[in-house]
């Protein structure tokens, strides 16, 4: 199947600088999912926590101290659906490959919770050998034909990947029709399920950030900032730096490795304009800070420290939504302890760059729709063997 994409206009993107303005919340608008009290593997249940806690070889005994003591709670939702992966593709247990949907919004609180559209959209899939774990990315702009969903009154039609989410959150539907939507569309146009899946608040993924005491990244491109300003030395959306006092300097990601604070790591994850190969060196940045952020759990202590760790998980409750189908979190770590931080793959989507098509849009190369192919069918680890080129170079 051929998939189309096209280049979304500048002036839209979410960044503070935006032309369309947000004032509150209308009236009808769905709600945030509420935040549901217990059972004790609910306090886990956070899609990046399972993730750091198995690529950081963390010992059977302290996931059970985590499981028996973590306090908290966090938001979960039926983000799925009837979507879910079946047995006929290893769905239902951990046995069997293991494939997340992790969706980035950003929820500022002066956006209505039902005007969020995902820009970053990332299949995690880790293979039924369970010694791998590779991040796959969908591109944003990838026009899709998007199934009807009476749950948000869509009729169906054809849309870009970053509006699948908010057409299903429209009409009571909210962040877990979204995401619903999310996955019956990459379904359909990709045949890629899903046995769990997380909505990233952007702003809550800094906290988490800062509970690691930041990250290492490596920038590979001088970048502007498109979205922050310094202030008095403080990082500020633009919005609220046009309307703050003070000495004011624009925000530059320079060339180099450093370790960075949240909001920087952040800052420079989220920018696509003024790089190469625009979303698609995006991709791979926001791809780095994920395994970037399981390095640093796996090395420094993290989680055999109970104040950090209890510090990471009430960052993490609110900084995700989280499902994790049928299977309960503490599943996840124990099945999947044999995957490391070293082990996650990096992989390009249409070679990295914007595959043009002659119109002003682009289509997702027969390669790509392989990968996803090999994804569904758990055949990836022999797809990049014969394609070694979609590794991502990490720096």
């Amino acid at each position: 199947m051929t998939v189309h994409t096209t280049r979304r206009p500048p002036s839209s993107d979410r960044d503070g600088s935006r032309g369309t303005q947000r004032t509150g919340t209308p009236a009808g608008t769905p709600a945030k999912p509420t935040r549901l009290k217990d059972p004790l593997w609910a306090r886990l249940t956070i899609v990046f926590g399972a993730l750091l806690m198995m690529v950081s070889g963390a010992t059977v005994a302290g996931t059970r101290w985590l499981v028996s003591n973590a306090t908290g709670s966090v938001t979960r939702e039926n983000l799925l659906g009837d979507n879910k992966k079946g047995s006929a593709d290893g769905g239902g247990d951990i046995k069997g490959p293991v494939d997340i949907l992790l969706m980035g919004v950003d929820a500022r609180k002066r956006w209505a919770v039902n005007d969020l559209r995902s820009d970053t959209i990332i299949a995690l899939h880790i293979p039924a050998s369970h010694d791998q774990a590779y991040l796959v990315s969908i591109p944003r702009d990838t026009t899709m034909q998007v199934p009807a969903f009476p749950k948000s009154n869509y009729p169906g039609g054809t849309a870009k990947a970053t509006e699948v989410f908010f057409h299903g959150a429209q009409n009571g539907g909210g962040w877990a029709g979204g995401a619903q939507l999310m996955a019956q569309t990459i379904k359909a146009n990709t045949g890629m399920t899903f046995d769990g899946a997380a909505i990233i608040d952007f702003n809550g993924f800094k906290s988490v950030i800062d509970a690691l005491d930041g990250v290492h990244m490596c920038v590979d491109q001088r970048v502007k900032s498109k979205h922050m300003m310094l202030v008095d030395g403080k990082p500020l959306y633009l919005a609220d730096a046009r309307k703050a006092s003070g000495t004011k300097k624009e925000v530059w990601h320079e060339k180099g490795c450093r370790d960075m604070e949240g909001w920087e790591a952040l800052d420079f994850a989220r920018q696509r304009y003024g790089l190469k190969n625009g979303d698609y060196d995006r991709q791979r940045h926001q791809q780095q800070l994920i395994k970037a952020m399981a390095k640093k759990a796996a090395s420094s202590g993290v989680l055999t420290n109970p104040v950090k760790v209890n510090n990471l998980i009430k960052a993490a409750g609110k900084a995700f939504v989280l499902d994790t189908g049928d299977v309960p979190v503490a599943d996840f770590i124990f099945g999947l302890k044999g995957v490391a931080a070293n082990d996650m793959v990096l992989l390009r989507t249409n070679n990295g760059t914007f595959a043009g098509n002659g119109s002003g849009g682009e289509s997702i190369t027969p390669k790509s729709m392989e990968m996803y192919e090999a994804v569904r069918r758990d055949k990836l680890t022999e797809f990049i063997l014969a394609n070694p080129d979609v590794v991502a170079k990490e720096k």
